[in-house]
Formats: structure tokens, sequence, C-alpha cells
């Protein structure tokens, strides 16, 4: 009985409350407010740079893709019209290519190339030359471009330091602009000191350290001058032959290599900022690969990107060499370049290269994601050198 009395009571002393509406209870009750979601952070420009290289990269055709793997010798014949046929991705002029002519010779030849790559991808060309100084100048060989050649790297230390070197530099990119030319292919990053080395008059003729100052110098002066760089001869050309002619066997250890030839390499990585790739050589380096020149060795590449830990561009010496010429049983050498690990292929031999670059794809020999990987180096570089 107390209890239902206690019960009754209660329902009295509720019925005998005010009204209680929603917005009392709501003053007397607050409700939180729900936690916005942070807006997401903006894009940073090296995220919209890659996300543009990404949206180009997937509105190209195979064949564009596989076009821009290839930085070839200029023709004698038919360069304009092969730019838009083979969709390249670059040219390489050597001597011929300047003999006798003005600048707006070249200005208006170049420039010609230009606009068939801007009608057809509307992706401007690699236009590259050989450069060093020396022994091997394509452009300042011409008197018409410039009144004397270019001197050699150590001829410029001998007479006034790294500074006379930095300040070639800077003079020879603004001539290789003026004239079109994005791409010049150096420095040479070899260490040699042996005046008796093949390789030894193209290089600064300094030990691992001193030529690693060096290739950062010229490095930096050439990123600055946005002006594409080069490092050759990886892994080190050392004391070998002219592969030009014929195979290079270099049995070094790959300690030697660890301690002195890869340093120069390294410090132009380094000095690049995006803007250098690295050239490798058709030497046997047997300490990484017995049987394949370097240019076509999976294990070196890998070594190049693993322990080197290089993500940009790396193309091949010519593949027209004839060190190179019999290690394709089909004659699809630039399919096993790409196989190993090359983003681009230099080579004389482009009409013939491409299409067995295709039909690979076509029939599964290569990947789609290699080429993929490749097609996105190469545009990044050009992107890196404001060319895009």
């Amino acid at each position: 009985m107390k209890r239902f009395l206690s019960a009754a009571l209660a329902a009295l002393l509720l019925l005998s409350l005010p009204a209680c509406g929603a917005q009392d209870v709501t003053e007397q009750f607050p409700v939180a407010e729900e936690e916005q979601p942070a807006p997401p952070p903006e894009p940073t420009e090296e995220e919209l740079a890659a996300q543009e290289i990404d949206d180009l990269l997937s509105s190209l055709t195979t064949e564009e893709k596989v076009g821009q793997l290839f930085f070839v010798r200029c023709p004698a014949d038919s360069a304009v019209e092969d730019v838009a046929a083979y969709h390249l991705g670059g040219y390489l002029l050597f001597g011929r290519d300047f003999t006798d002519k003005t600048a707006d010779d070249v200005i208006q030849t170049i420039r010609a190339y230009q606009t068939a790559a801007a009608a057809d991808t509307g992706i401007p060309l690699l236009i590259g030359v050989d450069e060093e100084g020396g022994t091997v100048v394509r452009v300042s060989s011409n008197p018409h471009l410039r009144s004397a050649k270019y001197p050699s790297p150590q001829k410029l230390l001998s007479q006034g330091g790294t500074e006379a070197l930095v300040e070639n530099t800077a003079e020879k990119d603004a001539l290789l602009h003026s004239l079109g030319i994005n791409v010049n292919l150096a420095p040479v990053a070899d260490v040699s000191t042996n005046s008796g080395d093949f390789i030894y008059d193209r290089t600064f003729g300094l030990d691992a350290e001193g030529t690693s100052d060096c290739v950062t110098a010229v490095v930096e002066q050439m990123a600055a001058d946005g002006m594409g760089s080069v490092l050759k001869h990886f892994p080190g050309y050392g004391s070998n032959v002219d592969t030009h002619t014929g195979i290079a066997v270099d049995q070094r250890p790959l300690e030697q290599f660890e301690s002195a030839d890869f340093l120069p390499f390294s410090a132009g990585m380094a000095a690049g900022n995006g803007t250098t790739a690295v050239l490798v050589s058709h030497n046997i380096m047997t300490a990484v690969d017995e049987s394949l020149p370097a240019s076509l060795s999976p294990a070196v590449h890998d070594l190049l990107r693993d322990e080197l830990g290089f993500d940009g561009v790396v193309m091949t010496d010519d593949l027209a060499m004839d060190a190179v010429a019999a290690y394709s049983e089909s004659g699809a050498v630039a399919v096993m370049a790409l196989q190993a690990g090359n983003d681009l292929i230099i080579t004389t031999d482009y009409r013939t290269q491409i299409p067995k670059v295709l039909e690979a794809v076509e029939n599964g020999t290569l990947s789609p994601d290699t080429i993929d990987t490749a097609c996105r180096r190469v545009l990044t570089w050009k992107q890196a050198l404001g060319l895009l």
C-alpha cells in the first residue's frame, strides 16, 4: 500500500510541474555541436606537378608513350616528318647538324622540330648535344656559332680552377639555349688520372674527390640555367677501351667502384635537383654482371636505383655501337634496354627499334607498367627543365 501511495504522489507532482518546451530543455541541457571535419590540406607544388604528369601520361596512347622513350640521333632526311610519325621524345644533334650553318639556320631548324611535336602530342622535344669541351664539341666546332671551340675541362681547371669551369658552363648554357638546345650530355663524371686511359682527355683528370667537386659545380650551374645535364658514363669508365668499336670488360671489384667511381655520380645526382639524368655505358661490369653490358644489365640498373638511390631518367649510350649490336638475336636491343631499367633509348636505328618495342608491348614481352614508369620519368624530366 505504501509503495502504491508513493507512486501516486510522484505522478501528482509531475502533473503539477509547468510544461517544458523543446527550447527550454535545450537551454537546460545544451547539445554539443558536431565537430566539422577539417578541410583537406592544399596540395603542395610537388603534388600538383606530379598530378599534371599523371594526367598527361593518362592522355597518351601506347604509341605516343613509346615514342617519348626515344632520344634519337637526328636523321639526315625526314627529320621533321619523323617527329610526328614516331612521336619522338627528342633529337640528339651531332656535328653534321651544325656544319656550315648560321645561328639562325640552327634556330629555325630546331623550331621546325618543336612545331611538329606541338602539333603531334603537344609535348616539347628534348634537343641534346655533346658539348663537353676539348675533343667533343658539336656546336662550337662551327666558327659561325662560336669563334673558338670550348676548351676541355682540364684546360679550364689549369687556367682558372673551378671558377673558370663554372663561368664556362654558364656561357655554354647561354649559347645552347639561344639555339633551342635544352640538354647537354655533360659532364663526364668518369674518374681518370692516367693520361693513357681512353677516357682521360674527356675527364677532369682528377681523383674521385676532385672529380666529385667539379661535377657538383658544373651540375649546379646547369640546373640554375635550366639546362639538362647528363652524368656519364655510369658505372664509371675507368681504364677501359673504346666501346664504339668493341666490348670493354671491366674486372675491377665492386669495392673500387663504391669507394671511387660512384662518388662523382652521387654528387651530380644530389646537385641536379631533378634536372640531371644518368647515361649508362656499354662496359661489362663483371663485379655485378659477367655477361651483359651495363646498358643492358638489370643488375647494374638495380644497383643504380637501389644503392645510389637515383629515381631520375636513366638512358643508354648509343645502342647502334658495335659493343651492343650482337646481344639481341631478334635485333630488338631497345626492348632489352627497357627491360633492364632504362627510361630513354639513344639510337640511330629508331625506325626499326620503335616498332619492335611496340610489338613487345603487344605480345606481353614488355608490360604497360614498364612503359608507363619510363615515360613518367621522361615527362617529369621535361617538366623539371621547364618544357612542360
